[in-house]
């Protein structure tokens, strides 16, 4: 497996920098964001070809969005502009695009899940002859509601948009705060593993009994090996199922200068990340 970071959490430097401090820390891998470092498609060439002349595979780019915003406006220029994306994206050789489903709260369930595998459907037979995968990352979104987000969500995309080349950014650190076991959900869909992202999660048992489940403050993203996450077992199940693609950490640990703080702290973090994921590879 390749180790490398999601940009977001240097979305306030200058992606230049960011390529720089992954080359010279030893990463293997890149997966850019489009808001904080590639703000219109005719920039993905020149931000990929950047980042591949420090070294670096471009293992994917990420562009955040609820595709099902309600406001039909606001999704209809967020799908153009996914569109062009992905056009550029699989122009510029990237294997991995990923978006978020979001929600449409006005409508049911079926009819969210019927409207996104659509517009998936629709992008997979536009970037035919790139051959681009499309993968969801499983972030609940701000309202703990975007669909495709748990094991029965994903079967309910799967049964829609059946092509391989549609499947997921496997996050296990969203999994432990929603109460679902990131073993068994990841063994479930083990063949529409697109990108693993690396991030743990820890909870306060004390807070927890003190606010419930719909507190605040019981919970808090943490880097891998900082959290409940057993990473050995969890990335030898990974590697057994056929895995070897990109292990993508996402910092947003708030110890480590996240978010937007401390640029030392959120590099010391990105480092701590890697040591520790390369030992554990190391040692499966």
């Amino acid at each position: 497996m390749k180790i490398g970071f999601y940009t977001s959490t240097f979305s306030d430097r200058p992606l230049e920098e960011v390529v720089d401090f992954a080359a010279s820390a030893g990463f293997d891998a890149i997966e850019i964001d489009v808001g904080g470092h590639i703000k219109t498609p005719d920039q993905v060439t020149g931000a990929v070809a950047l980042a591949r002349g420090r070294g670096l595979f471009v293992s994917s780019i990420t562009y955040f969005g609820n595709q099902l915003d309600a406001d039909r406006t606001r999704r209809q220029e967020l799908r153009a502009k996914t569109t062009e994306f992905a056009s550029a994206i699989g122009e510029a050789d990237v294997p991995i695009f990923v978006i978020f489903p979001g929600r449409d709260d006005t409508a049911s369930d079926e009819a969210n899940y019927d409207d996104f595998a659509e517009f998936a459907n629709r992008l997979i037979a536009q970037t035919q002859s790139s051959g681009l995968t499309f993968a969801i990352e499983n972030w609940p979104g701000p309202k703990d509601n975007f669909i495709g987000t748990t094991p029965k969500g994903w079967q309910e995309l799967f049964r829609r948009i059946d092509n391989p080349r549609f499947g997921l950014e496997f996050d296990p650190s969203h999994l432990i705060r929603i109460g679902v076991d990131p073993y068994q959900a990841m063994e479930a869909v083990k063949d529409r593993i697109a990108i693993l992202h690396a991030k743990d999660t820890a909870i306060d048992p004390e807070i927890l009994q003190a606010v419930g489940y719909h507190g605040k403050g019981w919970w808090q993203y943490k880097l891998p090996g900082l959290g409940l996450i057993d990473w050995p077992r969890f990335l030898r199940q990974a590697r057994g199922s056929g895995f070897d693609g990109t292990l993508s950490i996402e910092h947003e640990d708030a110890a480590y200068g996240w978010p937007g703080k401390d640029l030392a702290a959120r590099k010391e973090g990105e480092r701590f990340g890697l040591d520790y994921l390369r030992n554990v590879l190391n040692g499966l």
